[in-house]
This record gives C-alpha cells, structure tokens and sequence, in this order.
C-alpha cells in the first residue's frame, strides 16, 4: 500500500520508477496498475463498461474488449459485476490493472476463488505479462503459484523481511539435506514402516517423515548408498518408487521453517 500510494510511510523513504508515491503520486499511478485483492469495482456496472471507464483514466489504453478476451471474460461482457462469479471478478480486475499498458503491475491475490482453469490461465497471462517487460509485484499465501511465477520471493514474517532469493535459492537443502519420494503400492492397504525404513538406511529413529498417504521425505543427503537401500527396501516391501526428488525443499516448507523460527526467537525475547 505505501509502493501504491495508498498509505503514508511512518518512516524511511520508498521510491517507485524513481518516484515518491506519496508526493508524486499523480504522476506515478500513470505508469502503474493495481490489483486489489478484492472490491473496487462498481457492482451495476457491466463487466465491458468497467473496463472502458478505467480506460478513459489513461492516455494511451490498451483495448478493452481485446483484454476482456484475454482474460476469458468476453461472454460476460454485458453482465453486471455483482452478477459475476469471484473468479470472473478477479479476472476482471486484472483487466482493469492492465488497461493503461503500466510500467509496473501489483497484483493482490490475483488467483483468489478461481478455480483450477481460471488459474491456470491467469498463471499463463502473468507469464506473458512478465515476458513483455511489465514488472509485477505479486502477493500471494500460495506459495506453489510464488515458486513457479517469480523471479525472486521475499517472505515476510510478523511484519518484517525475513528473506529473499529466488525460488532456487530458498529452496536449497545445503544446510537441511533431505530426499522426498512418493510410492504406489502393489498390493492395496500397503504402508511403509518409517521407522524400519531410517534402520535401512543407517539414519536415526525420526529421520524418515510420512508427509501424507504415499509421500514420504527423508532427512539426509541423497548419496548413491542411501538411494541403492532405499530401491532395495522398496523392492523388497513390494512397493513401487513413483518419483523421487533429491536436494530441495519446497517453498512452503522453507516458509513455514521460517515463521516457526520468527515465532520462536519471539517467544524467547518474551520469556
């Protein structure tokens, strides 16, 4: 909000495109689009004349019924936005966050209540964007939609920085090396004992995790010895090996890592 322009910041200084937001922010929002997460659209409006009226705010827009199109909204062109579903409306204010053909794009949530198609091709519209030149700052609690959209992530935590990197780079196990493996089991009700599992490949009780049905992750590097005992003890438990991923934490397991340490170091402070 204090990149937009919406809030004053209580100290520091913040430039966008080499502008103060809060002093310049007539010239500023000229050269950037916002998605808010949710609201901002006019409910009795029709989806084609929301997206006409922002265009009128720019000099230059894009056309709206060609970026109605693109974003699947053309065969709600003439529906009232209190009559669109929450996708559509998302999609909507996409849209209008990209009429006047920005600089910089900030986008809030912009998947929230699409369903798995609509989001899929929002992903692709983000890419495209991206591709053109556009800068998009993206805010999203999905963290798979932030390891396969950005370029770099930050993660706050209690209202601070806690890191940033790109998704590669957070995502390294140099420090907590670990194998994380799904299985498909050849005869049905078949679940692997994690315990005798970590005695098979020389780890320690706790070291081999059941994430959920079928999705088991082990806390150690994957050398060739501990890949060779693990096949072996597949093999000999009858359970086939469905993928295998060696050397890299997901985004979510890094994130939840890093609050549960900001929760903790808190606490600490507290006691």
């Amino acid at each position: 909000e204090i990149l937009e322009g919406y809030r004053r910041a209580d100290r520091g200084e913040v430039r966008v495109l080499g502008l103060d937001p809060d002093r310049d922010g007539d010239r500023l929002r000229a050269r950037v689009g916002v998605m808010l997460q949710e609201g901002g659209l006019a409910p009795g409006l029709r989806a084609r004349e929301v997206i006409r009226l922002f265009a009128a705010y720019y000099e230059d827009p894009d056309d709206p019924d060609a970026l109605l199109e693109t974003v699947g909204l053309s065969s709600a062109a003439n529906r009232a936005v209190r009559r669109l579903s929450g996708g559509e409306a998302q999609r909507l204010s996409l849209a209008c966050a990209l009429v006047g053909r920005p600089e910089l794009v900030f986008l809030d949530e912009p998947t929230a209540g699409m369903d798995p198609q609509a989001r899929a091709t929002t992903w692709d519209l983000v890419r495209a964007i991206a591709a053109r030149g556009t800068t998009i700052v993206l805010t999203t609690h999905l963290l798979d939609e932030a390891e396969r959209l950005c370029d770099r992530v930050a993660i706050m935590a209690a209202g601070r920085l806690a890191a940033i990197g790109t998704p590669h780079e957070l995502t390294s196990t140099a420090e907590h090396p670990q194998v994380r493996f799904t299985t498909t089991a050849t005869h049905q009700g078949a679940v692997l004992d994690v315990d005798r599992l970590a005695a098979a490949l020389a780890l320690g009780s706790g070291a081999v995790v059941a994430v959920r049905v079928g999705e088991y992750l082990v806390q150690a590097a994957g050398t060739p010895a501990l890949l060779a005992n693990l096949a072996v003890f597949l093999r000999d438990h009858d359970v086939t090996l469905s993928t295998l991923e060696s050397g890299r934490r997901s985004l979510e397991e890094v994130f939840l890592q890093i609050t549960a340490e900001r929760s903790e170091a808190e606490l600490g402070g507290v006691r």
